[in-house]
Formats: structure tokens, C-alpha cells, sequence
């Protein structure tokens, strides 16, 4: 818990923390890269490290992830410029891509089947309180020390970590030799790479991005073909054989592009078209992430009690009915209808999340259960990236239609000095379309979750860990 929970804060940390590093350092027009390349590298590596652990074992996956992600971090702190902070924040990215897939590999290798939920769930609450914990810890430290103390204060947790792992787990004992399929590896970076440059720098490629995603396709089918012929491939075959791990895949992705969508465009509704503060927005953003480790933690006993369907169909309905609860916002509503929309989605994904993971792993051998593990957590990395492009296309699809002649009348809406630079019918005009805009975001994001649905019906029923299914 004290690995993920390294990897986990980061992110959020270091976004308090960049507008005093960028003061600094310098470099704003690089400021997008800071966060790409950290998800870049950690997305491409995911399921890398998730089949060397298969291979290899989880014990000597999880300290060179984690003794690359320190490496990262202190490099950081040193950095002189903005330019070696994006080339450090890539060494992060490499080792925080070990220590997710490898951590909740661990946990189900350790816990039995009917042990499983409970213990995945607490690993997983573990995100939802560095959501809220991060960005305070975050203000704290800039205020009162210097901004290299946001990456130094992963390195005592990390060597906590790995000294209490080092003493009381077992080395894995591996007696047949094994080699990772090269060719597969390289295909996937680059089906990986080309896609999510081509998703996260969109706007600055221009048509460039189509030819990346076209690299991606090829990339992708590829790997495909030599993924049928390895002898021990990347992805085994036999995984997508399982409805189970097809299910689990599919639900990573959905929940991982409704997530970032209403995460990114939520705050957007509440400060711009409701006029709210920052702070109003940042807190009816954290009651999703309440939802989510509450949730997460009484998923175990819901698996159990019944099954993992009824789980994820409870998980599905909050997820829906938090998304569309979006469609009731109005200019002149108060806030609460946003936070208890924030609050059902975040508990969805709690529900579904953990659920969809446990059942992989428990659906697979061991010795496939790591690049299992993994995948799931790959397609939601991979779903947040597609869910964040498309309903941030739809939004300015919707204003270029409805505002042709404004500039960026989102941005004249959020800051403050140009908002109050507007008339009353301007600002009126703003609201009202910009308002009608992100509803169609909200329908979109609505629609997405819907599928979890679909993927939940895919788990045969009565499935649960109490029988080891």
C-alpha cells in the first residue's frame, strides 16, 4: 500500500506543485509534457512489467520498479531546467509502471480467492485518498519549503516499502528459464507511443495525429500476428479466450473514459458556467473521490455475499445514474447536485474498478495472472487518455457551433479578470451555450458508462471469490 500509494500521489502532487516550479524553472509552453511523458512511459510499461512478473517473478519486478521510480524522483528535485525535469519525469513513468501491475499481482498472489476482494479493495481506496491528500500535501509543501521536497518525499516511503518486502516476502523461485518476446514489446511501445502522442498533443500535431494513429493501427495489428506465432508472447492467447478477462478489459476502459471525462470537464461546469471558486470546484471533485475508496472497500463484501455481476450491475447503476444526475445542472442550481453526481460516480467506480480486477484474477493461473493483472489496469490508463480526447472533442465541436465568433469562451468564463471584462448580455450569452456544451459532454460520458452495463453481463452468473471462480 505504501508503493501505490508513492505512485498514486504523484500525479496529483506535482500538478499543485508545477506553477511554482514553472515560476523556477521556466519553460510554460512545456508544461503539457511534464504530465505526458510520465503517462507515456508509465502506459507503455504497464503490461511490459506485468509479464516479466510472470516470468520472472513479482519480488524482483517491484524493486527494480520501484528503485527506478526513486531514481526519477530525486533526479528530478535536481533538475535545472524544464527540459531535464520532462527527461526525469520519463525514468518516474518507467518505474511507476512496475509498481501498480506488480503490487495488485502481489496481493492476489498472497490472499486466496475469497480473501481477494476485501484486500484489492483497500489497495484500491488507496487512489482515492491520494486524490485528496495530494493536492493538499502539495499546497503544504510549496508554501513552507522547496518545491524538490514534492519529489523527495517519495524516497523514505519507497525504501520503507521495499525493506518491509525485502524481509517478509518470499523470493520467487523461477527453475525454467524464460525470454520476453522482443518484437511483441517494441510493436506495443510503438501501437502505444503513436496513440497517445497522437491523443494527448492533438491540438499542437494538427494532421500529424492521424498518422499517428494510422503508425498505431499497423503497430497494433503487428503485434497481433506476432503475438499468434511467439512462443511465449506478450499477451498470451489463451487470455482473450477467457469472457472473464475480456470483460475486465473492456471495463477498464470505460470506466478509465468516463473517469477522466467528467474529472476534467466537471470543475469546468462548477467554476466557469456556475461561477463557483476554485475551492468549490476542487471539493465537489474530492467527493469522487470519497465514493471511490469507500466503495472500493465494501466491494469485497458484496463479491461474496453475491456475486461479482451483482456487483458490478450495482457499480454500473451508480456510474449511470451519477452521470446523467450531470444533465440537472443548470447556471443558477446549487452545488449539491454536482457533489452528489461527483459522490455516485466515484462509488461506481469503486464497485466496478475492483470488481472487474478481482474477477481477472481470479479467473486466470498464476502463471499468466500478472500480464492478466496488468491488462486491466492498461486499458483504463488507455481509456482515460481516449475518454478525455473525445469528450474534449465533442465540447469543442459544440462551441465552435454555438460560439463562432468567441475566441476561447472557456476561458474567458474561467478567468476571472476577462469574465468581468464581459457585458451582461455577453456574459449571459457565455453561460447559457457553454452550459448546453458540456451537457452534451455529460450525455456523451453518460453514454460511455452505459457499456459497463454490457461488459458486466459477459461475467457468468454466480460467479463469486467464495467459490474460487
Amino acid at each position: 500500500m505504501l508503493s501505490m500509494f508513492m505512485a498514486a500521489v504523484e500525479v496529483t502532487i506535482v500538478a499543485t506543485a508545477m506553477p511554482t516550479i514553472i515560476a523556477d524553472l521556466g519553460g510554460f509552453s512545456l508544461l503539457g509534457w511534464v504530465f505526458a511523458i510520465y503517462l507515456l512511459t508509465q502506459a507503455i510499461t504497464v503490461p511490459i512489467y506485468g509479464r516479466l512478473a510472470d516470468l520472472y517473478g513479482c519480488r524482483h519486478m517491484f524493486f527494480i520498479g520501484t528503485l527506478l521510480f526513486l531514481g526519477g524522483s530525486v533526479l528530478c528535485g535536481f533538475a535545472p531546467s524544464l527540459i531535464w525535469m520532462i527527461a526525469f519525469r520519463a525514468l518516474q513513468g518507467l518505474g511507476a509502471g512496475a509498481i501498480t501491475p506488480v503490487a495488485t499481482t502481489l496481493i492476489a498472489n498472497i490472499y486466496g480467492p475469497h480473501e481477494r476482494g476485501k484486500a484489492q479493495g483497500y489497495l484500491a481506496s488507496v487512489w482515492g485518498i491520494s486524490a485528496i491528500v495530494g493536492p493538499l500535501l502539495g499546497a503544504f509543501i510549496v508554501q513552507h519549503f522547496h518545491w524538490n521536497i514534492v519529489f523527495w518525499i517519495n524516497v523514505p516511503i519507497g525504501i520503507i516499502a521495499m525493506c518491509i518486502l525485502a524481509r517478509y516476502l518470499p523470493v520467487d523461485e523461477r527453475r525454467k528459464s524464460h525470454s520476453l518476446d522482443l518484437i511483441s514489446t517494441a510493436l506495443l511501445s510503438l501501437a502505444v507511443a503513436a496513440l497517445l502522442l497522437a491523443l494527448l498533443q492533438a491540438e499542437s500535431l494538427g494532421y500529424y495525429s492521424v498518422l499517428l494513429i494510422l503508425l498505431s493501427v499497423v503497430a497494433t495489428l503487428l503485434l497481433v500476428r506476432q503475438e499468434r506465432k511467439a512462443l511465449e508472447p506478450l499477451f498470451p492467447l489463451t487470455l482473450w479466450q477467457n469472457k472473464v478477462v475480456v470483460a475486465g478489459n473492456i471495463g477498464g476502459l470505460v470506466i478509465g473514459a468516463t473517469m477522466m471525462g467528467i474529472s476534467a470537464f466537471l470543475p469546468t461546469y462548477v467554476q466557469g458556467v456556475m461561477g463557483g471558486t476554485p475551492l468549490q470546484a476542487g471539493t465537489t471533485l474530492a467527493l469522487m473521490s470519497l465514493g471511490w475508496p469507500l466503495a472500493s472497500t465494501l466491494s469485497g463484501n458484496l463479491m461474496q455475499a453475491f456475486s461479482y455481476r451483482f456487483t458490478l450491475l450495482s457499480g454500473a447503476v451508480l456510474l449511470v445514474l451519477g452521470s446523467l444526475t450531470l444533465l440537472l445542472l443548470t447556471p443558477n442550481s446549487g452545488l449539491w447536485w454536482a457533489r452528489i453526481a461527483a459522490f455516485m460516480i466515484g462509488a461506481g467506480m469503486g464497485l466496478c474498478n475492483t470488481t472487474f480486477l478481482v474477477s481477472v484474477q481470479n479467473s486466470v493461473a498464476t502463471s499468466v495472472r500478472g500480464i492478466a493483472t496488468a491488462s486491466t489496469l492498461f486499458t483504463r490508463m488507455l481509456g482515460s487518455a481516449l475518454g478525455t480526447a473525445m469528450l474534449g472533442a465533442m465540447l469543442n465541436a459544440n462551441l465552435h457551433h454555438r460560439l463562432p465568433t468567441f475566441g476561447d469562451p472557456v476561458q474567458m468564463l474561467m478567468e476571472k479578470s476577462q469574465r468581468q471584462q464581459l457585458s451582461a448580455v455577453q456574459l449571459t450569452t457565455l453561460v447559457e451555450q457553454v452550459s448546453l456544451s458540456l451537457h452534451w459532454v455529460f450525455i456523451l460520458a453518460a453514454g460511455v458508462s452505459f457499456l459497463t452495463f454490457g461488459a458486466a453481463w459477459l461475467i457468468p452468473a454466480g460467479h463469486r471469490p467464495i467459490a474460487g471462480k
